[in-house]
């Protein structure tokens, strides 16, 4: 039977699959769910705007008994207006249903709930307060982001956790503005920072920033830092050079390279064979045809004939 391969369309790590999930914010990912499921914090996931999938394979991976996992998207479909319209033809154009599922069924038995919809759907068809991870990253226009972090809050249970994607990228400045109007007008609090996301709660940031600080701390492949504004703490994370993402399982059609085979035993390195110094015979030739008379070159060269037949 044939054994399946990573190809250019089957992922063999999460690494080779496409998208805009750093080492940084995975390891943050990692962190902040994994704290909730250490203290027996359950809830259902959501992932508004999913592109190839990177980040919901991810989500996945720690989805635990009894909680749903619900991806909306709208995967190449009728965008609601003529703005977003023209946003997903110019970003998102190669994105399809199709990928996404091939991407995430690569690490995965099955797939999470796919809702093939605008983001404006996710309030009716997940219920209240039943969540306890958010990850927004569909839409950058303004009007669309407010919407889904209102949307999160309603979802999100007391201390659950919202992460907003592209809050400070230069080309999504709807995003900003959306996000730092939760912040000071609308009760989000911020807990931590990174180059991409902001991670904020509606309930006490405090706690968890603490045991993120100390975490981080013990770190010595990121760097740390903490700024106030207008009345919040600010936890910024940006990731040093070369930092490496939290480890995560192979996909189905990892195939582990071929470690390099060793010498056979016994047999010595071969080198490039020495060049055979000239004989002293012939030297002494050509210095008597440069500098010798014709009559004395020819005794030399019939004494030299004699004496090689007797040796």
């Amino acid at each position: 039977m044939a054994t399946a391969q990573a190809t250019d369309r089957n992922p063999g790590e999460l690494k080779d699959v496409p998208g805009w999930f750093p080492p940084l914010d995975q390891l943050l990912f990692t962190w902040f769910l994994e704290r909730q499921e250490t203290r027996g914090f359950g809830g259902d996931l959501v992932e508004l705007g999913a592109y190839m999938g990177k980040s919901a394979i991810l989500l996945g991976h720690h989805l635990q008994d009894g909680e749903k996992f619900t991806v909306c998207d709208l995967f190449g479909g009728e965008a609601p207006d003529g703005a977003n319209a023209a946003e997903t033809a110019k970003s998102y154009s190669s994105l399809t249903r199709q990928t996404f599922e091939r991407n995430y069924l690569a690490f995965h038995d099955a797939l999470p709930r796919v809702i093939e919809a605008p983001t404006s759907v996710i309030s009716k068809e997940v219920e209240a307060d039943t969540c306890r991870f958010v990850h927004i990253d569909a839409s950058h226009l303004y009007e669309h982001v407010h919407d889904d972090i209102g949307a999160a809050r309603d979802l999100l249970l007391p201390d659950g956790i919202v992460v907003l994607d592209d809050f400070r990228s230069e080309h999504t400045p709807g995003v900003s503005v959306a996000t730092w109007e939760a912040v000071l007008n609308r009760g989000l609090r911020p807990i931590c920072l990174s180059t991409q996301k902001l991670y904020g709660t509606w309930g006490d940031p405090e706690p968890v920033q603490e045991e993120l600080l100390e975490t981080l701390r013990g770190r010595d492949d990121c760097g740390l830092s903490v700024q106030h504004a207008a009345g919040h703490r600010l936890v910024r994370t940006r990731a040093h050079k070369g930092m490496q993402p939290p480890s995560f399982p192979h996909s189905r059609y990892y195939t582990a390279p071929e470690p390099p085979q060793p010498a056979p035993q016994g047999t010595a390195p071969t080198s490039a064979p020495a060049r055979p110094r000239p004989r002293p015979s012939s030297r002494v030739r050509r210095i008597g045809a440069d500098l010798l008379p014709p009559i004395v070159t020819r005794a030399l060269r019939r004494s030299l004939a004699r004496g090689a037949q007797k040796s």
